[in-house]
């Protein structure tokens, strides 16, 4: 087994829920394998309250996150990541800036839970749903072979993640 550590960027338009769930998970579930980052196209500047509540019910620490532009991952200096996925279909669709290193990229499509208008039980239960959806496709990510597979099936494993349940495009959902 390889000692690399993997850098992975999730993102998405605010940086208030999904990309920061993911960030969240994939660096307690992977860590020492991978280290994740998350931002934003349009960062709202905040984490939305309901998703710490919810990463903290679930055992995962919360200090330090925080909601920040994607540029702050393309700048001279920035970590190279090796791996980006996009968590909601407008960021999917937004011209990203150019990256360095080339990372293997993925469209993996969540609902909003940020967006689910009700009582706090409803908003929550949002939440949790993204977060069990999140925390499936990462495992399967995390079991993939990094070091001995190639690119090109690489990206097709990463698209297929991405179709898993929950996906937010129904045509890109797995059969």
């Amino acid at each position: 087994m390889s000692d690399r550590v993997y850098s992975v960027l999730f993102l998405c338009t605010g940086n208030t829920a999904r990309s920061v769930l993911a960030e969240t998970i994939l660096n307690k579930d992977g860590a020492g394998r991978f280290r994740a980052f998350s931002a934003g196209s349009q960062p709202k500047g905040t984490v939305n309250p309901v998703a710490l509540r919810i990463l903290e019910r679930f055992d995962y620490p919360t200090a330090g996150l925080r909601s920040k532009n994607w540029t702050e991952f393309a700048k001279p200096g920035a970590p190279k990541m090796d791996f980006i996925f996009t968590v909601c279909d407008n960021a999917a669709g937004e011209a990203c800036p150019i990256w360095p290193g080339q990372p293997v990229s993925a469209h993996w499509g969540i609902e909003d839970p940020a967006a689910v208008e009700g009582t706090e039980i409803e908003k929550e239960t949002a939440f949790i749903e993204a977060l069990r959806h999140l925390k499936n496709r990462i495992g399967a990510f995390a079991s993939l072979p990094l070091e001995s597979i190639d690119k090109m099936t690489l990206g097709s494993k990463l698209r297929e993640i991405g179709r898993m349940s929950g996906a937010t495009n129904p045509h890109d959902r797995a059969s």
